[in-house]
């Protein structure tokens, strides 16, 4: 979120004032640009898992999400009070009734019409059709507000259980503590389970706050059910606060965010806050239907990470202890997803948060010995391959982000890669023989069909993954190289630079694919479109040998080498948009159910993509770029229910939306440069932290005219398809002149910054 001196509704009426006296204050700065932004769009999945309507403010602890089946259900299951971690089911779950109740009032769902809801990030609203209530939710960052609205003289109920345990007591007429337990249990032969408390304080009240009375209260078998009396008015506030440290600091964040103030004002707040933070990027041209996927795109790279620093302390679950910070503490990331587009555009929007996040991380490994991949509240999620939290830290720096412990962050980067296993779903456990196989001999060692597992650490359904791990690991070397090389660390850089070359072990020259190799060194034969099982684990992970032949973001002119020279590299790039399935997609979808998106053997849908079609900027055909992205975000992205191909991730897939659509994409997280492509909007204006502005112009943008003829930056003409991040954060100007036919000879020159 961008820092701003002036309120935001005072900076919306002098914009409203100078309008009178000037003509050069464009029309677009008076629009609404929360408009644009629609919670539903992907809410249905293409095959896997959707999008979900997330209510909260942005990067912060309180969010709720409706727990229901899927968006398609009317039957909401519960309204929780707190979501904890994307995904997650929602903690203290809450049932609205009215009418008599009996046992099947807590097991039965709510029933709802899909044309009578309100979905705003900072404001949902719906009526439950058979009991006849309207439920109303706003968020707040610790703190939220339902407004039950229910019939006359109806004695309404409000029903609240915990997922597994709950604990609740009443502290005063209308006020209750409540207590509920997030419990997770690791994966593999070091398996643990964590157990960690959530608190809450509710207060029941009016629409001006005086407290309630209830008909019936009770507390029984883990469920708190409050029957209103006779004289309550129909319309009621259930105000409260999350802590994860203890009752009293809930009691504190109730106080400071939400006791005095009624459900309108917060409403009003959160919308302010989300003009403010999307704001920052004002677009001109471009139909509804793209300004509408983009705004909701940016309001899903604002989901996460979430600050859970509660007024100057906060509970971590790496040490399981309570720290003093006033410096926020951010949880909630996959980084497997994240560090592609989500971090790097952040350290463009938001360079301050994303050290404090970075920050956060260094923490985390200093409070538990491992440096996170997934970070939940909790601890580390084990999930995916890889350990790409050495990425966001090499970017980061090198764009001048250095806010925290650096020294610390790459002992703790050294020590998942030197000290760690690569097993997957398994970050954050001890180096296993395997392990000592891959530094030996530079892979991950295959198994062949038949052949039994002998790692007793291996998951059952994860597989090796030995393509994806060795692909995945050689980046992450590279990453810690160069972060070694700007620490003045000589000697490992030269060691870890020698590891990054090891993707090359897997080059089979006769497919021009990454092949796995058993421990003896010899190819495993696959069919290398559709073998390895489900997501193709035993070789790869959720996407075939046609993806993951382009997953060497780290040397690309080691990459174009291997496929013969830049014209080789550009036809193998064309065929793999190209080439057919080779089955029927009922068959195809059997293994390949996280490939979707398909564009040939391209997979729109899934992270491990992102970058490809932006490959042809190396290759010499920039051209083929704009065009290529330009499809994809048309195809792919419409700002529908059905409008994201794959899983989002919570930001991971919409960041490379975000950055596709204004023209700009960073590549290779880690060396601060973006490379151009022809943006969907006429003009892109990023207000940047310090004061200045970076803006894109492209006349006549559309979805036929896409084509650079020419680029400029501050004027001066350009001939490469790049720019760096201190031109763009100095508040560069660049200017694109577009055409409906390509310009076949741009863009060929290349450029070192």
């Amino acid at each position: 979120m961008m820092n701003c001196n002036i309120p935001s509704l005072v900076k919306l009426v002098i914009i409203a004032s100078l309008t009178l006296t000037t003509s050069c204050i464009s029309s677009t700065d008076q629009e609404d640009l929360t408009s644009y932004i629609d919670p539903t769009i992907g809410n249905v999945s293409r095959f896997l898992v959707p999008t979900y309507p997330t209510f909260h403010l942005p990067n912060q602890m309180l969010r709720m999400v409706p727990q229901k089946r899927d968006y398609i259900s009317d039957e909401v299951e519960a309204f929780p009070l707190q979501l904890a971690g994307h995904r997650n089911k929602g903690l203290f779950q809450m049932k609205v009734r009215t009418g008599d109740l009996t046992e099947g009032s807590w097991k039965g769902n709510m029933y709802i019409d899909h044309d009578l809801e309100i979905v705003h990030p900072w404001h949902y609203s719906t009526y439950l059709v058979e009991d006849e209530v309207r439920v109303s939710f706003s968020p707040g960052a610790k703190a939220a507000i339902y407004k039950l609205e229910f019939p006359e003289s109806s004695n309404g109920s409000i029903l609240i259980q915990g997922t597994g345990f709950f604990r609740a007591q009443q502290e005063n007429e209308g006020a209750f503590f409540l207590e509920d337990k997030i419990i997770y249990t690791t994966r593999g032969i070091f398996s643990e389970t964590r157990e960690m408390t959530v608190f809450a304080y509710v207060q029941i009240c009016d629409k001006k706050g005086a407290s309630i009375s209830m008909a019936e209260l009770a507390v029984k078998e883990g469920k708190l059910f409050m029957k209103l009396s006779e004289d309550a008015p129909s319309t009621v506030l259930l105000k409260y606060a999350i802590s994860y440290i203890s009752y009293e600091q809930a009691r504190i964040n109730y106080t400071k965010e939400v006791e005095d103030l009624n459900f309108d004002e917060l409403v009003s707040s959160g919308k302010s806050e989300w003009e403010e933070t999307i704001g920052q990027i004002r677009v001109e041209g471009g139909t509804t239907a793209q300004k509408r996927t983009f705004y909701t795109s940016l309001y899903r790279t604002n989901e996460r990470m979430v600050d859970i620093n509660e007024y100057g302390q906060y509970y971590s679950g790496y040490d399981g202890a309570v720290h003093k910070s006033d410096r926020p503490f951010y949880v909630d990331d996959w980084i497997w997803d994240t560090y592609l587009a989500a971090h790097p555009l952040r350290t463009i929007l938001d360079p301050a948060m994303e050290n404090d996040m970075l920050n956060s991380y260094t923490l985390m490994y200093e409070q538990s010995g491992w440096m996170p991949t997934f970070p939940q509240v909790h601890g580390n999620h084990m999930c995916m391959n890889a350990y790409h939290s050495s990425a966001i830290f090499i970017d980061a720096y090198r764009k001048g982000l250095k806010d925290y412990n650096v020294e610390k962050a790459y002992e703790g980067i050294r020590k998942n890669l030197m000290e760690g296993t690569f097993i997957p779903w398994r970050q954050g456990t001890p180096r296993r023989p395997i392990d000592d196989f891959y530094h030996q001999n530079g892979y991950f060692p295959s198994l062949r069909p038949g052949e039994e597992e002998t790692e007793a650490q291996m998951d059952g359904f994860e597989k090796r993954q030995p393509v994806s791990v060795s692909l995945g690991i050689t980046y992450d070397f590279w990453a810690l190289s160069e972060l070694a090389g700007e620490l003045g660390k000589e000697d490992e850089q030269a060691e870890f630079a020698l590891k990054a070359k090891d993707y090359k072990k897997l080059w089979h020259p006769g497919h021009r694919l990454f092949i796995p190799k058993d421990e003896n060194g010899d190819w495993i034969d696959i069919n290398p479109k559709s073998d390895g099982g489900p997501g193709y684990r035993n070789y790869y992970d959720e996407n075939n040998a046609w993806t993951y032949a382009w997953d060497v973001k780290h040397d690309i002119d080691g990459l174009i080498e291997l496929l013969g020279g830049k014209e080789a590299a550009e036809a193998r790039l064309d065929q793999l948009f190209r080439e057919p399935l080779g089955m029927r997609k009922r068959e195809f979808y059997v293994h390949g159910s996280n490939s979707t998106g398909m564009v040939g053997q391209f997979s729109m849908g899934n992270e491990p993509s992102f970058h490809i079609p932006y490959l042809y900027n190396y290759f010499g055909a920039p051209w083929k770029t704009q065009k290529r992205i330009r499809f994809l975000l048309d195809v792919w992205f419409k700002d529908n229910i059905f409008g994201i191909p794959g899983d989002e991730d919570g930001g991971g897939m919409t960041a490379f939306v975000v950055l596709s659509s204004m023209g700009i994409y960073p590549l290779t997280p880690g060396i601060p440069v973006y490379t151009i492509t022809s943006p969907v909007f006429e003009k892109v204006s990023i207000q940047l932290d310090n004061g200045k502005k970076f803006t894109v112009i492209a006349k006549g943008a559309s979805r036929t005219n896409k084509y650079i003829q020419r680029a400029y930056i501050n004027g001066e003409e350009i001939f490469s398809p790049f720019i760096s991040h201190e031109q763009v954060m100095s508040g560069a100007t660049l200017e694109l002149e577009l055409s409906e036919l390509p310009n076949k000879e741009w863009g060929l020159k290349t450029q070192s910054f």
